[in-house]
C-alpha cells in the first residue's frame, strides 16, 4: 500500500495508479451530492438541462453538511453511507466523473461503470465530520438550496484523509 497527495484535478489521470487501500490525501474541489439531488442532476441529464458543475473530471463527495458556525467555512462534513447514490453512479461516471467519497460497499453495476470509465471510490472515516471539515477550507452552496444540508455544494479541500476502497481495476477493500 502507497501513500498519495493528490489534486481532485489530477484524479482522472492517476486513477490507475491507486490501488485499493492505498492511502490520499487529497486537495482540491469536490461538490457535495446526495441522494435527492443525484436524483435531479440524473433528471438534468435525461432531459439535457444545464448541470450545477461539470461532471467530466470532477469528485462526488457523499455529503450533507451541518450548518456553518461562525468564522467558519463549514460546519460538520462527513460521509454519508454511499450504497444510496448506487442507483444514479453509473449514470454520472459515464459522464466523466473521476472519483466518489463516501463510506460502505457499492453495487456491481457501480463497479464496473467505474472500471469501464477509469474512476475510483474513496472513503472517508466515518464518525468524524468535525474532523473532515477542518479538510475544507472554502464552501459555497451552487444548486438546489431548497435541499438544506443535502443541496450542492462547491468544497475546497486541503490535505483530505482517505482510503481508496474501489480502485479503477474494480479491486475492493469490501470483498
Amino acid at each position: 500500500m502507497k501513500e498519495y497527495r493528490l489534486d481532485t484535478s489530477e484524479l482522472k489521470a492517476f486513477a490507475p495508479e491507486l490501488k485499493a487501500g492505498d492511502r490520499v490525501l487529497l486537495s482540491g474541489v469536490v461538490y457535495t451530492s446526495r441522494d435527492a439531488a443525484h436524483k435531479r442532476i440524473v433528471k438534468l441529464i435525461e432531459e439535457g438541462g444545464e448541470l450545477p458543475f461539470e461532471l467530466d473530471g470532477a469528485c462526488i463527495y457523499y455529503a450533507g453538511p451541518t450548518p456553518t458556525p461562525p468564522g467558519l467555512p463549514i460546519g460538520s462534513c462527513g460521509p454519508t453511507t454511499s450504497g444510496r447514490m448506487d442507483p444514479y453512479a453509473p449514470t454520472l461516471l459515464d459522464r466523466g466523473l473521476a472519483a466518489m467519497i463516501g463510506k460502505g460497499g457499492r453495487d456491481e453495476k457501480v463497479r464496473e461503470a467505474m472500471m469501464r470509465n477509469g474512476a475510483v471510490y474513496l472513503c472517508a472515516v466515518g464518525g468524524a465530520g468535525a474532523l473532515a471539515a477542518k479538510c475544507v477550507t472554502s464552501a459555497e452552496e451552487i444548486a438546489f438550496g431548497d435541499l438544506g444540508c443535502e443541496s450542492v455544494k462547491r468544497l475546497v479541500l486541503k490535505d483530505f484523509p482517505l482510503v481508496v476502497g474501489i480502485d479503477s481495476c474494480g479491486r475492493s477493500m469490501f470483498v
